[in-house]
């Protein structure tokens, strides 16, 4: 248990951290799989506009730096593949 002041608020900042973090991560997995049922189920317009949305969601936790840039952009190139070879 936290001793000090210091520590007893380091420890608040870190839960509500860890709370927000995990809620964002959440958001970013959730996005991607919209998108990958959306091209499982064969509709490509919704695929399309899911995506978009993914897209955006994906940046922005790349931004907080929850997910490495480097990720953000392999999952958005692969999602993006993923529609374009839909017949």
């Amino acid at each position: 248990m936290a001793n000090t002041a210091q520590a007893r608020k380091r420890a608040r900042q870190a839960a509500a951290l860890n709370k927000h973090t995990t809620s964002m991560r959440s958001m970013y997995r959730t996005s991607i799989r919209r998108v990958r049922e959306a091209i499982q189920a064969g509709d490509k317009a919704a695929a399309t506009e899911v995506y978009r949305k993914a897209s955006s969601a994906i940046d922005r936790v790349a931004g907080k730096n929850i997910i490495h840039k480097n990720k953000a952009a392999r999952h958005k190139s692969r999602l993006a593949a993923a529609i374009k070879a839909m017949s």
